[in-house]
């Protein structure tokens, strides 16, 4: 899949001028659900089918990754030769299953924003590295809808590339100038701003720094579409500003 142009994702010249909010676009794993200690579960189960062992650090390397880089490093660590497909498979079968039969870790505040989001009208999408299924296991349990969704399957080079993010943009039909991206991890964050996104980061497990450009929370919660239309104003007119 090639790479989305950049301008076949910019919005009708008058809203970018106006400077207003055009559509705001959530990571999944980390941000929405608190999925990482069920990865860290499944990783672990895997690691021991290969013969190796898992612990915390070999997870935080891993973190916003794709399921490609998560496979790679899994069979490095492993003592055993399996074919990457299958440690793929393990791998997203675990998650489903644990996803499907535990209680949903929601995170506080995801799905009122996102609900405020769609009532406000604003065009929306969800962008993350996990497969279709374990999307479609999250979504759901998870009581809402995306518009759009961009998983693992659907671009050529996984985050901290921009391509997901321009991707949902040209869906979309909006100028990632213009537009938010909620995420959790530093390949996440980066993949956003690489597309042109101003990135509100809610750090899961590894820090993030805060930045001209970025705000960085503890929690989605109390984050309403008010004060990510604010953002977009104040910190597009501080980049405006001479220098």
């Amino acid at each position: 899949m090639s790479q989305p142009d950049r301008r076949s994702a910019t919005a009708p010249a008058g809203a970018a001028l106006a400077g207003g909010l055009q559509a705001v676009v959530f990571d999944m794993d980390g941000l929405l659900v608190d999925s990482e200690p069920l990865w860290f579960e499944a990783e672990r189960s895997v690691m021991a089918r290969l013969g190796g062992k898992w612990t915390a650090a070999d997870q935080h390397v891993l973190v916003g990754g794709s399921m490609t880089v998560t496979v790679e490093y899994l069979l490095e660590r492993g003592t055993r030769p399996v074919p990457p497909e299958a440690v793929s498979a393990w791998l997203i079968d675990s998650m489903v299953e644990l996803l499907t039969t535990r209680p949903l870790p929601v995170l506080p505040g995801a799905v009122e924003l996102v609900a405020e989001v769609a009532a406000e009208g604003l065009p929306f999408a969800l962008v993350t590295s996990s497969e279709s299924a374990v999307m479609e296991a999250v979504l759901g349990r998870l009581g809402v809808a995306f518009p759009v969704t961009v998983c693992g399957a659907d671009v050529t080079r996984a985050k901290p590339d921009p391509e997901g993010y321009l991707l949902a943009a040209a869906k979309l039909g909006v100028d990632p100038r213009y537009s938010i991206a909620l995420e959790d991890s530093p390949n996440g964050v980066a993949a956003a701003e690489a597309a042109g996104y101003l990135a509100v980061a809610v750090p899961s497990i590894v820090p993030i720094p805060a930045m001209p450009g970025r705000l960085v929370l503890d929690s989605l919660a109390g984050l309403g579409v008010p004060r990510l239309r604010a953002l977009v104003r104040d910190l597009r007119r501080d980049f405006a500003r001479p220098r």
